[in-house]
């Protein structure tokens, strides 16, 4: 994700006409596009035939491409590349969401839920998006009885990896489809939060623990996360407004506020504990979509100064000084991260524009 790319064209524009004997004429100055529109614009153009295709390592990333397709539905356009998304994902639905291209028969919880919110930003119906009936087969792998009722888990013979923010997207997803497994959904989501108003990433262990809330896990099991937060309260903020909605939302958000630095940036959970801009562009997300504008301005702004001319969005101060030369293959994929996450927080760089 790079940058001045914008004052180099103008430059080179301006020399060939002036070579070519042209006389300049005074054009109606043009509004650049708005920050949050170009991150936009770069994301776009990390698109293969509508995938995120990481080239170091040489895959197609499902989940990345989610990513890019949820962030050019907040930030508005680009219809075109949320088409060609559309298109791919569908046609990828079982490599994306199962264990099918490793001969297993896996299903990830955390996948599907992010698929059927995907497939929803794109505007198609999730039961019945490339040939599968999302709502159905997520339905399927969420606990129906005992301490863990309402909690997604991943259907596999090995580690289960599902977390608090497959959950959050399930509780979407769920609700959005009017699922009647999205209040027993809510209900576990809402047990991750502890009493200081976070969101913690990993569940309970066991799963027939009788405690799975996040007051009960240990300081290691239960440790601040910022994404995870910002994440959860974003979902939230999509579901019909009910007293322990809104109670669990003004929670989260109180603790975002209060764990800002004073520049603006957040730092995220307990391996990304330094300020970088996926914390703090999701908080700037999460802040803006509920009305804190004042805080959510304020992350955005410190994005705001990790973000090259062309849109792309570093991770921190170092990775955007390193990419003021270019961004090789090798970091790539840490930029795209970045952006995706950061993108839709720079709409809310002006206080008033988050009022509005």
């Amino acid at each position: 994700m790079s940058s001045t790319l914008l004052r180099r064209a103008v430059a080179l524009a301006a020399s060939a006409a002036v070579a070519s004997g042209l006389a300049l004429t005074a054009a109606p100055a043009q509004a650049a596009p708005a920050p949050a529109q170009r991150s936009a614009g770069w994301l776009a153009g990390q698109l293969d035939d509508g995938l995120v295709r990481n080239k170091q390592f040489g895959f197609d990333d499902y989940g990345l491409t989610a990513d890019v397709a949820l962030a050019l539905d907040a930030v508005g356009g680009r219809a075109a590349d949320q088409r060609a998304i559309r298109r791919a994902l569908a046609r990828n639905l079982d490599s994306w969401t199962t264990g099918r291209d490793f001969g297993s028969s896996d299903v990830y919880a955390g996948s599907v839920a992010k698929a059927v919110v995907a497939a929803q930003a794109l505007d198609r119906n999730p039961r019945d998006f490339g040939g599968v009936n999302l709502v159905s087969r997520l339905g399927g792998l969420v606990v129906k009885t005992g301490p863990s009722a309402g909690r997604i888990a991943d259907r596999t013979t090995g580690d289960d990896f599902a977390n608090t923010i497959g959950q959050a997207f399930a509780v979407q997803g769920l609700a959005q489809a009017r699922s009647g497994k999205a209040d027993a959904a809510l209900r576990f989501l809402l047990k991750q939060q502890c009493s200081e108003g976070f969101f913690r990433l990993s569940f309970a262990a066991d799963q027939a623990k009788r405690k799975q809330g996040c007051d009960a896990g240990t300081a290691e099991q239960s440790a601040p996360d910022t994404d995870v937060t910002a994440l959860a309260v974003l979902s939230l903020s999509t579901l019909r407004t009910t007293p322990r909605t809104k109670a669990a939302i003004a929670d989260a958000t109180r603790w975002l506020r209060k764990t800002q630095a004073r520049n603006g940036a957040f730092g995220g959970g307990p391996a990304t504990g330094a300020r970088n801009s996926n914390s703090t562009g999701l908080a700037a997300w999460a802040l803006g979509e509920t009305g804190s504008c004042r805080a959510a301005a304020k992350a955005a702004r410190w994005v705001s100064k990790v973000r090259l001319g062309n849109g792309a969005i570093a991770y921190d101060k170092a990775a955007f000084a390193a990419g003021a030369d270019g961004i090789d293959t090798t970091e790539r994929d840490q930029w795209r991260r970045a952006t995706a996450q950061a993108a839709p927080g720079l709409r809310y760089l002006s206080v008033r524009a988050c009022q509005g």
